[in-house]
């Protein structure tokens, strides 16, 4: 199989990729950046928050190579960045129209990448949150409404164009290349870096409680579905793709801590605007549709992600080790 992956030089994209090779697959990587975490295979620059026409497999002046699935990645991931640019929510919706034009001209089924933000704020004491849960009217920010307007393209696709395609909603994922800090804060490498320094971290809300999962899981439920999408066994469908259950940041960044060895200095301020500050997943259409069975909880997750760090950052050139610390 030949898979095209969006945002290939982020997350997910890289994570995904290499397991397919290492399962015998091919990629070919479209991103608007070098992948700077492997050269094993190729990434075509690209930036698809610019419209481009589609001819055939030329994407713009590009022209790619005839794929068996195109798995859509590629968007601007922060929530708060795009509460203050607003306009990075209509360039994630240019994105993935993009990505569906070129799958509806090839007629080649598509993978598109959505969010838990979509749910809003949902009732602390309404459980995990299934994918039937009532969405629009609940957008929090202008990423959680582009993700949506995204969903409902996918669906309209489907039903003028027959256009088969998978949804998964993914929640705070974590774990190897994402911790260069020069590019993009995540959560948990601003904790490590905060805490390795001794300096104070900030935590958004005491009580955000949210769903962390490890990449790894991530990438298995997400090429359960790719398997079936391609098989012609599945289309049309929305997934949770989540760990299934909720910690705090406090208590993310209190176990960092414990693998460091060094005590937290937390100071608590309020969440910010267009924050979601509770999720769990109900993860059971998952599990019963692909078979879908995380593995790695937070403690676990969190070890594996600093021992992943602490040997790519021994790797870099002395000049940029503190660039991933």
């Amino acid at each position: 199989m030949r898979l095209l992956i969006t945002g290939s030089s982020g997350q997910i994209g890289t994570n995904l990729a290499l397991h397919c090779l290492a399962n015998g697959h091919e990629v070919v990587g479209l991103d608007r950046r070098p992948n700077t975490w492997t050269d094993r295979f190729e990434t075509i620059l690209l930036d698809l928050a610019v419209a481009h026409p589609v001819q055939g497999w030329c994407l713009g002046a590009v022209t790619l190579p005839p794929c068996d699935v195109i798995v859509h990645l590629a968007a601007h991931a922060k929530v708060h960045a795009l509460v203050e640019r607003p306009l990075g929510a209509l360039e994630n919706h240019l994105m993935v129209t993009n990505a569906l034009e070129l799958a509806r001209v090839t007629g080649t089924p598509i993978v598109l990448a959505s969010s838990r933000e979509v749910y809003g704020q949902q009732p602390r004491d309404g459980g995990p949150v299934p994918e039937s849960a009532a969405v629009f009217g609940a957008s929090p920010s202008p990423y959680a409404a582009a993700k949506l307007a995204s969903e409902a393209l996918a669906a309209a696709y489907r039903g003028c164009y027959g256009l088969p395609y998978l949804i998964f909603r993914f929640s705070n994922v974590y774990g190897r290349y994402d911790n260069d800090l020069r590019r993009l804060e995540r959560v948990l490498w601003i904790f490590t870096r905060a805490i390795r320094r001794g300096e104070p971290l900030t935590v958004y809300g005491a009580e955000k409680l949210l769903d962390f999962t490890y990449v790894d899981d991530a990438v298995d439920g997400l090429w359960r579905g790719i398997e079936r999408l391609v098989g012609g066994t599945l289309a049309g469908e929305t997934f949770n793709l989540a760990y299934g259950a909720g910690n705090r940041l406090t208590t993310l960044a209190t176990l960092i801590g414990t693998v460091l060895e060094q005590e937290p200095r937390i100071r608590i301020e309020p969440s910010r605007p267009g924050e979601v500050t509770y999720y769990v997943a109900d993860i059971t259409r998952a599990r019963q549709r692909l078979g879908y069975e995380p593995r790695v909880n937070l403690r676990e997750g969190v070890h594996r992600a600093l021992a992943w760090a602490q040997h790519w950052a021994a790797a870099q050139p002395p000049a940029e080790q503190e660039d991933y610390r």
